[in-house]
């Protein structure tokens, strides 16, 4: 494994972000006092300790009560609220153009797209085989409205858009009815960038533009005057990691009047009436923002962006992209005695247009797959946090893993017992197919020794068998130990 000097070397820019090492120092202080390596930023991102004391500080300062009302108190959340609003439309550079809809996460955001969003008998709904699950339900509300649901495929190995096939299916628009396009600007499975000129291209073909960001964001400027989808959807979580459960709908204000909400709610409507049976909606962003907002949380989203944007977007884009060129450059690296890989890396094994995701599965000396469940739980017991399974985007991982038609045919026979668990069992006696992976991410905080830790770890497989290594113990559907871990 190569030195700090060597790996600098080969990744100058790395230098450029040392700022990042003294905020791991003192803001992110945890990670070394636990001895922890947290691998998982595309599941979550890490809050730095500055953003809990201001928020802390604010909540203990002021007295903010429900926003629907007049009173000092409500009128402070309100405006605490509409500050936030505002700070998060000039992060992407949207004010004035766009409308921020606070939601509960991306999930939610995309569901209200999905929901709001005019489908008629022969509306096509044309999505991308790499999706997160949140956008693969939009099909539900689509093909109910009378909707025709597409798939565009991805190439492999690079599970990259086929961009030939994507035109195509864009040039097959239904020309007097809604149409919509959904797609992510970063996958969640692969790291793959899918080019944003995408956006641009669908809708001067009369689409409407879904863009889910929520793995895009953290590490990467998205400018809303350069690329200008009708909707966007993301999690400030997965951004500064605090506050949870507020994300956000972006949508452009051209846009707006198109989505036609299927129910009203408190905080939605300015009038309704039960004797009359009739409601009228509230303008803009109220019409969407069903119930209480968060009110407590919000303002701690605007804290969190202004702690991003004095670090700078850049240099934690800039970090990532070096530690991701040297864990992708070493995985490919490590070969067992016998010279065959131990790791295949899913998707681009370079920098060029990817994120800081990587995801992969290990081999033993014979090629046969070790069991992924079983090398999380060996690497949780060396303090190393990274996510397996399928990472709720099933097309990229039955693509890349090779799973067919008649895999997920035998799979829907299961029934109401299908699960990743018995979905991984019947793959190993259909070929010894994998169902899940495992994926590693970086973020903010992320430094050299994190990942040289993991790839001493994965450097610790070679010539490790299937036997030696054994089996899980813990079961990822009913959160249960599976068999005695002795």
């Amino acid at each position: 494994m190569k030195t700090f000097s060597e790996f600098v070397q080969l990744n100058p820019d790395y230098l450029k972000t040392l700022l990042l090492d003294d905020l791991r120092a003192t803001d992110f202080a945890r990670l070394d006092e636990k001895k922890h390596v947290y691998l998982d930023y595309t599941g979550a991102g890490l809050h730095a300790a500055p953003q809990v004391r201001e928020h802390t500080e604010y909540l203990n300062s002021d007295v903010a009560g429900n926003p629907h009302s007049a009173s000092p108190s409500s009128m402070s959340a309100t405006s605490r609220v509409e500050r936030t609003r505002n700070a998060v439309l000039k992060y992407f550079n949207g004010t004035n153009t766009y409308t921020a809809i606070f939601t509960l996460n991306a999930s939610a955001a995309i569901k209200l797209v999905a929901e709001s969003f005019p489908f008629e008998d022969g509306s096509q709904l044309l999505l991308t085989a790499d999706n997160h699950n949140s956008i693969n339900g939009i099909r539900e509300f689509a093909r109910a409205k009378g909707a025709d649901i597409k798939y565009s495929p991805i190439n492999i190995p690079s599970l990259r858009l086929d961009h030939d096939s994507m035109d195509s299916n864009l040039n097959l628009r239904n020309e007097t009815v809604p149409n919509l396009l959904a797609f992510p600007a970063q996958s969640n499975f692969s790291g793959v960038k899918h080019p944003l000129d995408l956006v641009q291209a669908a809708q001067d073909k009369g689409w409407s533009v879904l863009l889910d960001a929520a793995a895009f964001v953290p590490t990467n400027r998205l400018d809303l005057q350069t690329v200008s989808p009708d909707f966007v959807a993301l999690s400030f979580y997965k951004m500064f990691g605090y506050p949870t459960g507020v994300g956000c709908l972006l949508v452009r204000n051209s846009s707006l009047g198109m989505l036609k909400r299927p129910w009203f709610s408190g905080g939605t409507v300015n009038f309704a009436t039960v004797q009359g049976q009739m409601h009228v909606m509230s303008p803009g962003e109220a019409g969407f923002e069903d119930g209480t907002l968060n009110f407590h949380s919000i303002p701690a989203v605007g804290m969190g962006l202004a702690y991003i944007e004095r670090i700078g977007i850049e240099v934690i884009q800039t970090r990532v992209q070096c530690l991701t060129n040297w864990l992708l450059h070493e995985l490919l690296e490590m070969r067992h005695s016998n010279g065959r890989a131990l790791v295949r890396i899913y998707g681009p094994t370079s920098t060029a247009q990817r994120g800081g995701t990587v995801t992969m599965n290990f081999y033993d000396m014979a090629g046969h797959l070790l069991d992924y469940r079983r090398l999380e739980e060996l690497a949780g017991a060396e303090g190393i946090s990274l996510r397996t399974g399928c990472f709720c985007n099933p097309g990229a991982g039955e693509l890349a893993e090779g799973l067919t038609l008649e895999d997920m045919r035998a799979a829907a026979a299961l029934g109401s017992s299908a699960s990743l668990s018995s979905f991984m069992k019947l793959m190993e006696t259909r070929g010894e197919k994998s169902a899940g992976a495992i994926r590693v991410s970086l973020g903010v905080a992320s430094n050299y020794s994190d990942v040289v830790r993991f790839l001493e770890f994965a450097g610790n497989l070679r010539d490790q068998t299937s036997l030696s290594i054994g089996v899980a113990t813990f079961d990822i559907d009913s959160c249960r130990v599976i068999r005695d871990g002795s």
